[in-house]
């Protein structure tokens, strides 16, 4: 057995290094032409600059937060499990889940790779509807529900998960493996629920590449990057990778 697993990390690691070769040689193709993450950022930076908000929180940030404690605003953090070092990042953290009703008001709230957990998300955005002050906005990075990675995942349950996590993508121990639900975790999904529970100027912005997920094995890689860029050629949103949403609430 012990032979066994040490040749399956060999062959995975194999597969990733040559992965991240196909990467460096064609980064459009797989990486696509655009940042995620700095999209992201940018998006509640700007948020911050322009609109000054007063409470800033984070939902399912433990301690990984998206930005840093400041002068200019209180920082709350709220997830369903703590460590220490969460109590130092924030101004105040909260160890409930964002379905249940929160104690306190906010101008923004921001998640990302978050809302995919939750169970059930018409509470959870019910919950954050009424945790916004007036005029209050939302800012939350979403994977879809029906990318390749997130059908397998589903499929495959979190207690394999966990296991396969070990083997297959061993960088990502630390930051994967919970239960995920997505519920409602699809771009006209989600704009629907938004609207059906009362945000206004609901946005979406699309995301097509994750390739990343399938670097264990680079024909798996390769084929699904394919498709990917496929989709997205075809502008078709119901098989991005994951997408920003972006709401208000709307005012009285």
């Amino acid at each position: 057995m012990k032979i066994f697993i040490k040749l399956l990390k060999s062959f995975v690691a194999l597969n990733i290094n040559f992965c991240r070769w196909l990467e460096k040689k064609f980064p459009s193709f797989f990486l696509g032409s655009i940042n995620n993450y700095e999209i992201r950022d940018e998006l509640i930076k700007k948020y911050i600059n322009e609109k000054k908000p007063a409470t800033i929180i984070e939902v399912g940030g433990i301690d990984r937060p998206l930005i840093k404690k400041s002068n200019f605003y209180k920082y709350i953090g709220v997830d369903i499990e703590e460590k220490k070092e969460c109590y130092e990042i924030y101004d105040e953290f909260y160890v409930q889940s964002i379905e249940e009703k929160l104690p306190f008001k906010g101008d923004l709230i921001i998640s990302t790779e978050t809302i995919e957990h939750v169970k059930n998300n018409r509470l959870s955005f019910q919950s954050m509807l009424e945790a916004l002050n007036e005029s209050g906005s939302i800012i939350h990075y979403i994977p879809s529900k029906n990318h390749f990675y997130s059908i397998i995942l589903r499929i495959v349950g979190p207690k394999l998960q966990r296991i396969l996590i070990k083997y297959l993508r061993p960088h990502a121990i630390e930051t994967t493996g919970y239960p995920a639900f997505f519920s409602y975790c699809s771009p006209s999904e989600m704009k629907r629920l938004c609207n059906e529970v009362g945000f206004s100027n609901v946005e979406i912005i699309p995301f097509y590449k994750a390739t990343d997920y399938f670097a264990f094995f680079f024909p798996v890689y390769i084929l699904v990057a394919i498709f990917e860029n496929i989709f997205e050629f075809l502008n078709l949103r119901f098989f991005v990778s994951c997408f920003i949403l972006k709401a208000e609430k709307k005012q009285i």
